[in-house]
């Protein structure tokens, strides 16, 4: 357990610093808002076929955490470029490979973390929030020292940062035992776009498409969006920072509320809340406290609805297809949303303003309630049959 919450620290540390501040550097390099829109869908067009692929190969050999070391190391070498190669055309292409080899770290570490927190098919979510809390602890470490650091020094400096994350993230997994999994060539009765293709499970996937897409917007946009209304990095890192404290907060304490719902509830709520808290950033993201108010909601907009979907698809794609079903979210949750959103966003913002990205992303925080509350149904008609 304490192997696997460093490799969630170490990752989601990576994630948080890219995530908040490769658009900051991509814009001193002379990208548009546009193309840096364009550069953050590439990340989720990667989503669209590589973790399945990764996710197939290891389900199939049974060798997870080889495998992990391997996209780890070719990560950390594809990094090293934005150093010895900083220039626009070469970074998109650096990125892109960049993009591919991660794309492995999510499946296939989730799916084997999930093996390890559930018993007789029931999904602990006290054990899983134990261990994905760290993530949310690196994240927030990441974010916060990142923005000061790069106040303080500049912002040519995030390259380097990114190499020394990826470095501590090959050191985390290599700590991973490689365990004796059985290759699983053949064992399921039914394949995972079976599983799929069943109503409540296709309404789930929908609602986690337009769930994620409408905090894209935050993910492509929303440290673009605090430095044009004047927010210092430090202060932008700070602003992030609060939103992972309380994530971090709700997945150590989580077990205590999460039975208080169905994991399919949950998804209706942080769909919900994820409109509101848009709409309160599109309007009044201006006003510091306000901020502060729709940074808290990251509990429920985000954790919550993480646990969520990692305990359904625990559920509804058991053992030789947990790594595809993880995929499967990688792809249809953050890969094809993330493709809309970042286009979509860059466009929009070119055109009418950041506000305007949050507000269409409150919308389709509200599209993604009503599939949540759909699939809701399903699962109730399934309960009763």
């Amino acid at each position: 357990m304490i192997s696997f919450g460093s490799v969630s620290f170490a990752y989601f540390a990576y994630a948080g610093l890219f995530g908040t501040y490769a658009p900051l550097w991509f814009a001193s390099l002379g990208f548009s808002t546009l193309a840096i829109g364009s550069i953050a869908s590439l990340q989720s067009a990667t989503r669209l076929f590589r973790p399945y692929a990764w996710a197939w190969w290891a389900d199939h050999s049974g060798q997870r955490i080889r495998l992990l070391r391997l996209a780890v190391a070719l990560s950390l070498l594809c990094s090293v470029g934005f150093l010895v190669a900083p220039r626009p055309g070469s970074v998109v292409w650096i990125t892109v490979a960049l993009f591919a080899c991660t794309a492995a770290v999510i499946p296939i570490s989730e799916s084997a973390l999930a093996q390890l927190v559930s018993a007789e098919g029931a999904f602990d979510a006290r054990r899983y929030g134990r261990v994905r809390v760290w993530g949310s602890v690196g994240f927030v470490i990441a974010v916060m020292g990142s923005g000061f650091v790069l106040q303080a020094l500049g912002v040519a400096w995030f390259p380097a940062l990114v190499v020394a994350l990826l470095s501590f993230l090959l050191l985390a997994v290599l700590r991973l035992p490689v365990g004796a999994e059985p290759s699983h060539t053949g064992a399921a009765t039914r394949g995972a776009l079976a599983v799929l293709r069943e109503p409540v499970v296709a309404w789930f996937f929908a609602g986690v498409f337009l769930t994620v897409l409408a905090h894209t917007s935050l993910y492509a946009f929303f440290s673009l969006y605090l430095d044009s209304l004047g927010y210092a990095k430090s202060s932008v890192g700070l602003i992030w920072g609060l939103g992972v404290a309380i994530e971090i907060f709700w997945f150590w304490f989580q077990s205590r509320w999460v039975q208080g719902m169905t994991m399919h509830g949950w998804l209706v709520l942080a769909a919900l809340v994820t409109a509101l808290r848009l709409a309160g950033v599109a309007a009044f993201g201006a006003i510091a406290w306000v901020l502060v108010l729709t940074q808290l909601t990251h509990a429920v907009t985000f954790a919550a609805q993480h646990t969520a979907c990692i305990a359904l698809i625990n559920q509804h794609f058991p053992g030789p297809l947990r790594g595809r079903g993880q995929a499967l979210y990688a792809v249809l949750g953050y890969g094809a949303s993330g493709v809309l959103g970042g286009v979509a966003g860059g466009a929009l913002s070119q055109a009418y303003g950041f506000a305007a990205v949050f507000w269409a992303a409150s919308a389709a925080a509200l599209l993604a309630a009503l599939c949540c509350w759909r699939s809701l149904l399903l699962e109730r008609r399934a309960g009763a049959a």
